[in-house]
């Protein structure tokens, strides 16, 4: 970055956008908000935290814009250049939906009612990277 960069303090940026402390870091655990976006600077106080402010807010407006319309997991992938036909395994349940990346999981198993349990985890991957291939 460099020092022409306009930054926002964290603050500046949660009154900007009326967002919560806990919306901001739950973005940045699902991959919506960079880590190496929050800078953290000694200041007379202690230390706070700021952004480069183009890029933060450009990122905000997109969540907040599309957050209705589209899952968070969702939108983390499609930012990261993934989606759901490259890389992602989408669990759906009566609670709602969770895409996990290829690349994040270790091991998916199946549990049949008799307690057996059976590891398919290179059956899914062989089944994505075979329609990556086509």
């Amino acid at each position: 970055m460099d020092s022409e960069t306009k930054l926002i303090s964290k603050k500046a940026l949660l009154e900007r956008y009326g967002i919560s402390y806990g919306s901001l870091y739950r973005w940045k655990r699902k991959g919506l908000i960079p880590d190496e976006w929050f800078l953290r600077k000694t200041t007379v106080t202690g230390q706070e935290t700021y952004f480069p402010e183009d890029v933060i807010c450009k990122r905000v407006e997109l969540i907040l814009s599309t957050k209705e319309d589209v899952l968070l997991d969702e939108l983390a992938a499609r930012i990261s250049g993934e989606n759901r036909n490259t890389g992602t395994v989408t669990v759906e349940t009566n609670y709602g939906s969770h895409a996990f990346r290829i690349s994040d999981i270790r091991r998916i198993t199946l549990t049949a009612l008799s307690g057996a349990v059976t590891d398919i985890t290179d059956t899914i991957k062989q089944l994505i990277d075979g329609g990556n291939n086509s």
